[in-house]
């Protein structure tokens, strides 16, 4: 069996490539957004660099804005990203592989990048009446 590359700290996994940052409070450490993304199903790094270019730096933000919002905002900053994009941010959101997405989400996916483009969504990010 072979030894993994990762160390533990607390009950936490992190990563060899994490770098320590110092703090007033205490030495922690700290992930590169663009790795931390990267390692996400279905992002590799360009996919990781964009989204940092947008403001998404983590999952949790990923999560909290959803796929479709964070694709508008990534095309809003690069206009050359492709709806692949949309397909692996709602993989890795909802654990799928983009294919699959791809396949059978794409008419949900772009009826509500649509909504949200035309203003129809709420707040919450669900479709509603205009």
């Amino acid at each position: 069996m072979a030894k993994s590359n990762n160390r533990l700290i607390g009950a936490a996994r992190i990563a060899p490539n994490a770098r320590r940052v110092s703090s007033s409070q205490s030495q922690a450490t700290v992930m590169d957004p663009v790795v931390a993304l990267a390692a996400l199903a279905n992002l590799g790094p360009k996919s990781a660099q964009v989204l940092v270019a947008a403001g998404v730096t983590s999952f949790a933000q990923l999560q909290c804005l959803g796929s479709v919002a964070t694709y508008a905002k990534v095309k809003q900053c690069d206009p050359r990203v492709t709806l692949n994009l949309l397909w692996a941010l709602e993989g890795a959101v909802a654990g799928l592989p983009w294919q699959v997405v791809a396949k059978e989400h794409r008419t949900s996916l772009l009826l509500a990048l649509e909504a949200l483009q035309n203003g129809t969504t709420d707040t919450f990010g669900a479709v509603g009446s205009a």
